[in-house]
């Protein structure tokens, strides 16, 4: 069964005629696929079955709860919660893994919510669902006349309290039956289908969390013979959209272009990425779970890359070490004044925290991502940029070869022996989505710490900047070295260790519990943003 390439780039995503193995059948509907990165094992549900199911590879499928209150969408948070859209009792449900059952929302304005469908979970542990009316039909879940009156989509915001309503963040009648949503790799933009407008929208995510700017961004996503509706949808690690459609999952570009369609057996309801490296793609269609072999695979999701160990199952591989419990402030004990900060984003480039760059075999993309680091950097940016804080770039630069640079350390001469951070070059470029905007400032540098070989200093003292929002990569040598040299300038110094990273969480911790410790003050990302406003 071949799939179809519309245009030349859907052969970076997938071979046409890779097959689409069958991996278990003899169910009602399938919905809400969802991979443990941990436990190497999928979970789906049932819906009309009023059954989850778990699949093991090499071992199949078994069935681990009956009744699920027919739940449909599912995702984790980054502690490996698991979140829930439960159709039978119109509410988004938070099972810990302790198994303790905490109920999120169940109404919005007073008013019972229709029944909430498919969910996704921000890096700021937001969470995003849509609320379509499927939960009210027969089968799908209990039949009952609707309380709402309009479908909508809406977000907990961080520190959401169980029992709070949600906030709708778009307007009431945009959406006839909104139901497949997902972020962006950087979480500017969300997408979310309308299975009865046959559609995707394209939003962008403001601050305070609304989706704004709608537009439609593909459309006419409906076949008078081949079987299949806009339902779920997945972005891959490149922007690529991934939606449920006539004959099986069709696939967009990230401007909007159909660029091919990935055939199934049965109508596909649901999708997601999963296995070792995230590249098997996993299909809900109707009666059957399936799954398919990619080139690429999901965009980065918070639960990817937990920092929590879970129980492993039985054929999973060896837990990886946990670091030392971070040491940090629950919160600053003052306001940040935006007129008299500024923040540093010091090498986050391509070579030294992205894959295929330099020193990608550190380990350093790995933990960039478990950090959520580039996506929390250009949240904080933005917030500070908003209020009219200082943004300066800072990036090693060094000319071909680099000439008359001091070779006394192992740190310089793997500079010099990877080619790393060569003016020109891709490696040198800022990782995508940190890239300088209007009136950021550009500082170069030829030395781990920022001060000595820059014109940061004096930027600073001609600009009244007098704290240092710090953050980059890496954190126990870019980082702290700034950290260090700040303390002794005179500035306040504090870091988001979120917002930084280096090759790995026990070399992080280290620089965060100790070092760190005496020259700044240490935080997340949520504390400063909260410190700003």
């Amino acid at each position: 069964m071949a799939h179809e390439a519309v245009a030349d780039a859907f052969h970076q995503i997938i071979e046409t005629h890779e097959p689409v193995r069958q991996l278990g059948t003899g169910y009602i509907f399938t919905e809400g696929p969802l991979w443990h990165p941990i436990e190497q094992s999928l979970i789906f549900s049932d819906m009309p079955g009023d059954v989850r199911r778990r699949y093991v590879p090499g071992q199949g499928v078994s069935e681990i709860l009956r009744p699920s209150n027919k739940a449909n969408g599912m995702t984790y948070d980054a502690e490996l919660n698991l979140l829930i859209c439960e159709h039978s009792t119109s509410s988004v449900v938070r099972l810990l893994r302790d198994g303790t059952r905490e109920v999120l929302c169940t109404h919005f304005e007073g008013r019972e919510l229709n029944s909430p469908n498919d969910i996704v979970v921000g890096n700021d542990g937001s969470i995003y669902f849509t609320d379509p009316t499927y939960g009210r039909l027969p089968g799908f879940g209990v039949e009952r006349p609707t309380q709402m009156g309009f479908q909508g989509v809406y977000r907990l915001p961080p520190g959401h309290r169980p029992g709070d309503e949600p906030q709708l963040v778009v307007d009431k009648y945009l959406f006839t039956q909104p139901n497949g949503l997902c972020f962006s790799p950087c979480q500017r933009w969300m997408w979310v289908n309308d299975t009865d407008q046959h559609n995707i929208r394209m939003f962008d995510v403001s601050a305070d969390g609304n989706l704004t700017n709608g537009r439609v961004f593909a459309g006419g996503i409906v076949d008078s013979i081949k079987k299949g509706v806009p339902d779920g949808m997945k972005a891959d690690q490149h922007g690529n959209v991934y939606v449920t459609a006539p004959g099986g999952v069709w696939v967009y570009s990230f401007h909007g272009e159909l660029i091919g369609k990935i055939t199934c057996p049965e109508m596909v309801a649901n999708l997601h990425w999963g296995g070792a490296d995230w590249s098997t793609l996993y299909l809900c269609a109707e009666t059957s779970l399936y799954s398919v072999q990619t080139k690429t695979k999901g965009r980065d999701e918070p639960f990817m890359y937990p920092k929590v160990q879970t129980p492993r199952a039985a054929t999973a591989e060896p837990a990886v070490s946990v670091a030392s419990p971070l040491i940090l402030q629950d919160r600053l004990e003052t306001r940040i004044d935006p007129a008299r900060t500024a923040m540093i984003l010091q090498d986050l480039q391509n070579d030294v925290m992205i894959d295929g760059g330099a020193f990608a075999e550190t380990g350093s993309p790995d933990h960039a991502r478990a950090q959520n680091v580039v996506a929390n950097v250009r949240r904080l940016a933005d917030a500070l940029r908003a209020r009219g804080g200082m943004i300066i770039h800072v990036w090693m630069v060094l000319e071909p070869g680099a000439p008359f640079m001091a070779q006394h350390s192992a740190l310089q001469r793997g500079i010099r022996e990877h080619n790393a951070l060569v003016r020109g070059t891709w490696g040198v470029e800022p990782a995508a989505m940190l890239e300088p905007q209007q009136n950021d400032l550009i500082v170069e540098k030829m030395s781990m710490s920022a001060w000595e070989t820059s014109r940061l200093d004096a930027y600073l003292r001609h600009g009244g900047r007098d704290t240092i929002i710090n953050t980059g990569s890496w954190t126990n040598m870019s980082v702290e070295h700034t950290a260090r040299t700040a303390a002794d300038k005179g500035y306040r110094v504090i870091v988001p260790e979120d917002a930084c990273s280096t090759k790995n969480a026990d070399w992080h911790a280290a620089s965060i519990n100790y070092a760190m410790q005496d020259v700044a003050a240490v935080t997340t990302t949520d504390a400063v943003v909260a410190a700003l406003a």
